[in-house]
């Protein structure tokens, strides 16, 4: 079976196509089929003015439209959209969603912050970690910073920041929304001992593989630290050209790498897993359980028929 999710992000614009299948044992193994990522960055434009300009909107229309072509010809069961941080801020959002509706067909859904973090989660990924300690899920983006704390396999809390690398850039973050961050850090982890991280995003994938531990999928405080360091000495343009990074990561993941630090600091995480999953996985995860409820109850309405 196959399925697809569009994350219309503040930086970017995702398409996943995920396979879903069953082992003999009876494990359901998700494995990625492909994915398609055009950096319009929506967040440029609502961070800084609360309005996506018609530029950038005829380029997420025309992207939408692409991505309804791809999904028809690639047989899906279902899929989702969603949009997060930029199109929740843009005072235009709706007129920009009625449009992707009427010229692609795709019904966007403009998703609140808690509801983001709650998607994220539901990547499962707490069932295949160690029961015996708490585990804080980091997912940083254009626009906000999504954070889960669940400990046992159960969410604790979960809360969306305002706080993302476009914003940095754009200046738009206070010291107060740094406050804020490092107040709700101490009070949901306070009473635990220690506490093992979790990082998702594009920026701590990337930052996974210039540490080398692409292979361990984890990085430490101190090993970010070091890559900091590295990386701001270089200029924008010999991040490019000599670090070989992509016009629209290399700006954003020296900020993407504060905000990691500062969240790996203030909770006392040595280390972050990078399992390479986000809210396009968290997507494609609630498809496949809505697939499987509904296919029950047709099951059982049938029987009874």
């Amino acid at each position: 079976m196959r399925f697809a999710a569009i994350d219309v992000g503040s930086n970017a614009v995702r398409l996943l196509f995920c396979n879903v299948f069953q082992k003999p044992d009876g494990e359901t193994v998700f494995k990625k089929a492909s994915l398609i990522r055009v950096p319009i960055r929506l967040g440029e434009d609502a961070f800084s003015n609360q309005y996506i300009t018609k530029d950038k909107e005829d380029k997420l229309v025309a992207t939408m439209i692409a991505f309804k072509h791809l999904i028809a010809v690639h047989d899906v069961i279902s899929y989702r959209a969603c949009a997060t941080s930029a199109m929740r801020e843009a005072l235009n959002s709706e007129q920009i969603v009625a449009r992707i509706l009427s010229e692609s067909g795709i019904k966007l859904e403009i998703i609140d912050g808690k509801i983001e973090a709650e998607i994220i989660y539901s990547n499962h990924i707490a069932e295949k970690l160690s029961a015996k300690r708490p585990y804080l899920y980091i997912d940083v983006g254009g626009g906000s910073t999504e954070l889960t704390l669940f400990n046992e396999g159960k969410i604790i809390d979960s809360i969306s920041f305002n706080i993302g690398t476009l914003r940095i850039l754009q200046n738009k973050i206070s010291k107060n929304n740094w406050n804020e961050l490092r107040d709700w850090i101490y009070r949901a982890t306070e009473k635990f001992a220690e506490i093992g991280g979790i990082g998702s995003g594009g920026n701590i994938n990337k930052l996974v593989n210039m540490a080398k531990k692409k292979e361990e999928r984890q990085i430490s405080f101190s090993k970010l630290k070091e890559i900091y360091a590295q990386l701001s000495v270089y200029t924008l343009e010999e991040r490019i050209t000599i670090l070989g990074l992509n016009p629209d990561r290399a700006d954003v993941i020296i900020p993407a790498t504060e905000i990691f630090l500062f969240i790996m600091k203030h909770a006392r995480i040595e280390k972050v897993m990078v399992p390479q999953i986000g809210l396009s996985d968290g997507i494609i995860h609630l498809l496949y359980e809505d697939f499987i409820k509904n296919s029950n109850s047709s099951a059982l309405v049938a029987g009874f028929e």
